[in-house]
């Protein structure tokens, strides 16, 4: 009768904690009177008046805005800035085999949204998003991180990167083909593939990225394409997507933030799609093309005073998962390792970069360094035999399990190493 007794004493212990647990957490969603007021205004100013809107079935709401008063020139920037509707000079990317299917960006959006000329598709920013991102704060995520960052003051605690990065001569464009996959992550945790350019010093970082991601908070569920930038290491510039002033959006078909599909099956048909990053050498504008299709711009004018205002010398390909502290890390890429290779690991192929003249150039296999910050949970395989599909590709992922502790034993095992 005791043991029973403690049993049921224990279980109720049990289930007070977890009903606490649950107050606690509807006590943070709820936020104060004067937090309340200041999301408010934040709307205000993120959602700019619509000419018409649309409902997806997943209960994502889309506006066309009219581009001369969407978000971006809201920035003390861009206040006298001319938009400009494409590039004057876009770079001639060398042809590489292609064994997966390319996603369509027209067909992304369901049949019937469409948007009039003169008008710009934008995703709507809802409270709840506003809710979520500060949440993402509160468990240590505050933003992407370049994995270029690693060792130096940035704080990376949680994060894990599998890439292969760039880093020789300048760079004016970089183009990749990233495989698609949808990944089930937990409420607090993100997964994503990225193309990135980076450049300045690492304690004033100025970086874009480009790719998918899987991030409940930021993006409900499933897989969605996704953009990052800063102009000072990630402390008060950039966002994602357009949740703040700066990147300027042309495009009235291909919203940032649009959920991707189809996505790759295991074993089965692999998808991908072409994104590329190139600075317009008449305006110094670096542009987002998507399959061809110009999504939009970040200006030169954001980064005057950093790196990339002149082009860059660092680049990379891959993925980065985030995870606090008290969770294992989620899956990478498929969730498999690369040396299972195709139709099971995630790849990025067709890497090619654009130099300081202008010119589409194949990375030299010694400009390519792989970096694997936790490999035991993830790795990264560079592909540079001519004789394979593909003469520069990423194979990259794994399954996770990470933890915290371990992050940082095996970064201490690599800074042994260094000493060696």
């Amino acid at each position: 009768m005791a043991t029973f007794n403690n049993f049921v004493l224990q279980l109720m212990l049990t289930i007070t904690l977890i009903l606490l647990a649950e107050a606690a957490k509807d006590r943070r969603a709820i936020p104060s009177e004067e937090e309340q007021k200041e999301l408010e205004r934040q709307l205000k100013a993120i959602n700019k008046s619509a000419i018409k809107s649309f409902k997806t079935e997943q209960g994502e709401i889309y506006d066309c805005i009219d581009i001369h008063k969407q978000l971006a020139f809201d920035h003390h920037l861009l206040k006298d800035h001319n938009i400009q509707m494409k590039p004057t000079s876009v770079p001639k990317w060398i042809t590489s085999k292609n064994i997966s299917q390319k996603v369509d960006p027209l067909q992304l959006l369901p049949r019937g949204i469409s948007c009039p000329d003169g008008t710009v598709i934008v995703k709507r920013t809802t409270m709840q998003d506003l809710l979520n991102v500060q949440h993402l704060k509160s468990i240590g995520f505050n933003s992407y991180r370049h994995g270029h960052t690693e060792g130096n003051n940035i704080d990376l605690t949680g994060h894990h990167f599998a890439t292969v990065d760039y880093k020789y001569s300048t760079v004016s464009g970089v183009k990749g083909n990233i495989n698609l996959w949808d990944l089930q992550v937990s409420q607090d945790q993100v997964s994503l593939a990225t193309m990135a350019i980076a450049g300045g010093p690492i304690e004033n970082l100025a970086s874009i990225s480009v790719g998918w991601m899987v991030n409940p908070l930021l993006y409900q569920d499933h897989v969605h394409l996704y953009t990052y930038w800063t102009a000072d290491g990630y402390q008060k510039t950039g966002c994602y997507d357009i949740r703040c002033p700066g990147f300027v959006q042309v495009s009235k078909r291909i919203p940032l933030g649009v959920l991707l599909k189809p996505v790759s099956i295991y074993n089965g048909t692999q998808y991908q799609m072409e994104l590329s990053l190139h600075q317009d050498r008449a305006t110094g504008d670096w542009w987002f093309i998507f399959g061809g299709v110009n999504v939009g711009y970040w200006p030169k004018s954001l980064f005057i005073a950093s790196g990339l205002a002149k082009g860059t010398d660092k680049a990379s390909w891959g993925g980065q998962v985030y995870s606090p502290l008290t969770k294992k890390s989620p899956f990478m890429g498929s969730g498999h390792f690369p040396n299972e290779g195709f139709g099971k690991a995630a790849f990025i192929n067709g890497i090619e970069i654009i130099d300081g003249k202008g010119e589409a150039l194949i990375p030299q296999i010694y400009t390519i360094k792989t970096h694997k910050s936790s490999p035991n949970c993830y790795k990264a395989k560079f592909i540079h035999d001519d004789d394979d599909p593909w003469i520069r590709a990423v194979f990259y992922g794994g399954p996770g399990g990470c933890t915290g502790q371990l992050l940082s034993e095996e970064s201490q095992g690599l800074k042994n190493l260094d000493k060696l």
